[in-house]
C-alpha cells in the first residue's frame, strides 16, 4: 500500500509539473533577419514608420506619417519567364477540362461536390501533367491533336487561343459599404502583345509585339501588357503554388500566408528603404563609375530628355536583376516598369487611410464610372522623364488598361522578428 501511495504521489508531481510549464513562459530573444529564410525571390521587409508622400498632378505633395507591419516583397518586377508559367498553368488547366476529357490526368474522385447542381470536383493530377508542361507544346501527338480547337495563329506560331485562356478565382470584394462579400472573378491571362505599337503610334514598334513576351531573348525581362486585373489573377495563382514553395521552409510552412499586389504605402516603404523617417540619406543607387573610363553612368532605366533612351544602357526594358539594388535589397523600384499597385486612386488617399497599413481598397465593376476603375502605379518607367522615378511620384490607369511600360511585382504579408529592444533584461537598480 505505501508503495502504491509513493507512485500515485510521483504521478501527481510529474501532472504538476506539466501544468505549470505552460506558464513558464521562456524569455524574448533577439532574432536575426539573417536567419530569417524568405519565400525564393523574395526581400523581408521590417516594419517601420515613414512620411507618407503623395506628389499629385497639380504639383502638391500629400505628406503623412504611417507605419507598416512587416511583409516580403519580390526583389524584382516578374518577369515574362514567371508569368509564361502562369500562363501555361492555365492553358493546361483548360485542356484537361475542357478538351482531353481524360480520367488519367486527374486525381481520384472524392465525392466532393461544388454549386446547387453538386457538380463533382475533379482536381487535376499535377504531378503528371508538369511531366509534358505545357500541354500544347511538348505533350505526344495524340494529346495535341485533341487540342487542335483551343489553338490559334498569333505572330506566325501556334499558341493557345487567348480568349480561351481564362483563370477564374474568388475573393473579398471591397465596395466601401459591403467589404465581406466574396465574388468570383475569370479573367483572361494572356498579355496584350501589341501594347508597343498602341502605345507608340507611327514608330516601328512591329518587332517587340511579335517577340517581347515569346522570344527567349526577353525572358528574364518585365512582363509588360497586363493589366491591374491580369497581375492581381497571376498574385492570386502565385498564392496556390505557396505551398509547394514553402514546405520546406521551417519559418514559414506553418503559416497561413497568401500573395497580393503591394499597396501603395508597401510600395513606397520598400523604394525609400528606410525604416526611420528621420534618415535623409538616399538609399538607391542612380549612378556608378565606369571601371575602364573613370566616368559616371546611369544605373536607372528611363528616358534622359528629348529623344534620349539609350544612355542608361538600353532602350526599353531591361533584365529585372540589371543595376544594383536598394538597401533592402530590391531592383528597379525606379524605372524600368512602372509597377501596379493594390490601391484605388485618389487625390486624398493619404487623408482617406489609416495610419497603420494603409491602403484604399475599391474592388470597381464594368459598371463603375472610370474615375472608380482607376489604380494607383508607382515607379517611373524606361519611356519617362526622371521625375516620374521619385518614390512619391504617382500616377494612375484604368484598371483593364495595358502598356508596354506597366508591369508589377508582389507581396506577402510577413510575421515581425523582435530585435534588441525588446528582448528579455534583468533589471538593474539605477
Amino acid at each position: 500500500m505505501r508503495s502504491l501511495f509513493k507512485i500515485t504521489g510521483l504521478l501527481l508531481l510529474v501532472l504538476g509539473a506539466c501544468q505549470r510549464s505552460i506558464y513558464n513562459t521562456p524569455k524574448t530573444r533577439a532574432v536575426s533577419i539573417k536567419r530569417l529564410i524568405p519565400p525564393e525571390g523574395m526581400a523581408y521587409i521590417p516594419s517601420g514608420t515613414f512620411l507618407y508622400k503623395m506628389f499629385s498632378d497639380d504639383n502638391k505633395s500629400e505628406e503623412r506619417t504611417v507605419s507598416v507591419s512587416a511583409f516580403f516583397i519580390d526583389k524584382t518586377e516578374v518577369n515574362n519567364k514567371q508569368y509564361q508559367a502562369f500562363v501555361n498553368w492555365v492553358a493546361d488547366s483548360v485542356a484537361v477540362t475542357d478538351y482531353l476529357h481524360d480520367d488519367s490526368f486527374f486525381l481520384p474522385a472524392t465525392g466532393a461536390t461544388v454549386g446547387v447542381g453538386n457538380k463533382e470536383i475533379r482536381l487535376i493530377d499535377w504531378s503528371k501533367i508538369n511531366k509534358i508542361s505545357p500541354l500544347w507544346k511538348k505533350a505526344p501527338m495524340e494529346i495535341k491533336e485533341k487540342l487542335a480547337p483551343m489553338m490559334t495563329m498569333i505572330n506566325g506560331a501556334r499558341v493557345p487561343n487567348p480568349a480561351l485562356l481564362k483563370y477564374r478565382f474568388y475573393y473579398v470584394r471591397m465596395d466601401g459599404i459591403n467589404n465581406n462579400e466574396y465574388v468570383a472573378d475569370s479573367v483572361e491571362v494572356y498579355p496584350h502583345e501589341a501594347v508597343w505599337s498602341a502605345d507608340f503610334p507611327n514608330a516601328q514598334m512591329t518587332v517587340m509585339d511579335a517577340n517581347y513576351f515569346t522570344n527567349k531573348i526577353y525572358q528574364y525581362n518585365p512582363v509588360v501588357g497586363v493589366s491591374w486585373k491580369q497581375a492581381r489573377a497571376y498574385a492570386d495563382w502565385r498564392g496556390t503554388q505557396l505551398k509547394l514553395m514553402i514546405k520546406n521552409n521551417p519559418n514559414l510552412r506553418n503559416f497561413k500566408l497568401s500573395f497580393s499586389l503591394p499597396t501603395e504605402a508597401q510600395w513606397e516603404f520598400a523604394a525609400e528603404a528606410k525604416t526611420n523617417p528621420d534618415d535623409t540619406v538616399d538609399r538607391t543607387v542612380k549612378t556608378t563609375i565606369d571601371k575602364k573610363t573613370g566616368k559616371e553612368q546611369l544605373s536607372l532605366n528611363f528616358k534622359q530628355g528629348e529623344g534620349m533612351y539609350a544612355s542608361d544602357g538600353s532602350t526599353f526594358t531591361l533584365p529585372v536583376t540589371s543595376y544594383t539594388p536598394n538597401a533592402f535589397g530590391i531592383y528597379n523600384m525606379a524605372g524600368n516598369v512602372s509597377e501596379w499597385t493594390l490601391d484605388a486612386f485618389s487625390p486624398s488617399a493619404s487623408q482617406l487611410v489609416n495610419d497603420l497599413n494603409p491602403a484604399l481598397l475599391y474592388d470597381a465593376t464594368s459598371k463603375d464610372a472610370p474615375l472608380m476603375r482607376r489604380k494607383v502605379v508607382r515607379g517611373g518607367s524606361w519611356k519617362d522623364n526622371g521625375e516620374m522615378l521619385n518614390t512619391d511620384t504617382r500616377s494612375y490607369e484604368d484598371q483593364d488598361a495595358a502598356h508596354s511600360y506597366i508591369g508589377f511585382r508582389c507581396v506577402m504579408a510577413a510575421f515581425e522578428l523582435t530585435g534588441e529592444q525588446v528582448k528579455t533584461r534583468k533589471y538593474t537598480k539605477k
